[in-house]
């Protein structure tokens, strides 16, 4: 399976943060705001990724991530020249994706609860049309709708409803067949002069082919869109990680645990940060684990 990271958009509800930067190279209290969906496509095993971005941060993001190897991942490229839309993600990464399946999921989204690599690799399982994930929310008219029946079946889909029908928010995680692209190209503008993922959903809603895991109790969803989202997801991250003593979103762990790396290469990376608290912990936890101690 196949990966991409939507890490494009203007970002304008960050100004002035995002005047140089992108809203993704932002930090999340003790790293990018990109580690975060990076951890979760690696987390459902997928190696082979794409970041999307605009044409004046795309090259910093190759600065920050470089090819992927150091992750035992794969890692390319690819500009967006305007955002048109998160479904667009299909037609720019069509030859990336290829024959394959594919995960995308937005640049700005932290997801954590516990077994979290478990719901993903059962999600892809049973994976044959399209699988969304939902989240109780607040404020569901924020973002794209689902519907569920008493047994979890998903019913009904509404891109930002005024009068929702449930409270459960469609988050940026979204696993496909191919047929995503065949639809994407399919797809009409909408009245914003964008490809709405909703749109794609209900193409796959319509021929039965959709289905819903429902990320409850025990689980976190921040959408980190504006400068209080964006503070708020770094004390969530910070309270976790303080009062449980380990990273979330550690990339470099995850490699380690998923097998894409070994220890010693762990602890190697962990030598290169050591000047910071994040190389101690990479360190501590590769020593762990069984590397070999260089120093």
């Amino acid at each position: 399976m196949r990966g991409i990271i939507l890490a494009g958009g203007s970002a304008t509800r960050l100004q002035p943060l995002t005047g140089a930067l992108s809203k993704q190279q932002l930090p999340v209290y003790d790293k990018p705001m990109i580690y975060y969906p990076l951890s979760v496509l690696m987390l459902a095993g997928i190696q082979d990724i794409l970041i999307i971005s605009s044409h004046q941060h795309v090259e910093t993001f190759q600065v920050m991530l470089g090819d992927g190897s150091r992750l035992g991942i794969h890692l390319d490229y690819a500009v967006q020249d305007e955002p048109r839309g998160v479904a667009d993600a299909f037609l720019v990464g069509d030859k990336h994706i290829g024959n394959d399946r594919v995960a995308l999921i937005l640049g700005d989204n932290v997801f954590h609860g516990p077994g979290f690599s478990t719901v993903l690799k059962h999600s892809l399982q049973r994976l044959d049309g399209c699988e969304l994930f939902g989240y109780p929310s607040k404020s569901p008219d924020r973002y794209g709708v689902a519907e569920i029946d008493e047994q979890g079946n998903l019913l009904s889909l509404e891109e930002k409803p005024s009068r929702p029908r449930s409270n459960l928010a469609v988050t940026g995680l979204y696993f496909y067949d191919n047929d995503v692209v065949e639809l994407a190209k399919d797809l009409k503008p909408s009245t914003r002069n964008e490809l709405e993922i909703t749109d794609i959903n209900l193409s796959y809603l319509e021929q039965g082919r959709a289905r819903l895991t429902q990320l409850g109790r025990g689980f976190a969803w921040l959408d980190m869109g504006t400068h209080d989202s964006l503070l708020q997801a770094g004390q969530y991250v910070q309270l976790l990680e303080q009062r449980q003593g380990v990273r979330i979103a550690c990339v470099e762990e995850i490699a380690l645990r998923m097998g894409f790396i070994d220890a010693d290469t762990c602890y190697r990376l962990g030598e290169e940060l050591s000047a910071s608290s994040y190389g101690g912990y990479l360190m501590e936890v590769a020593s762990g684990l069984g590397a070999t101690l260089t120093g």
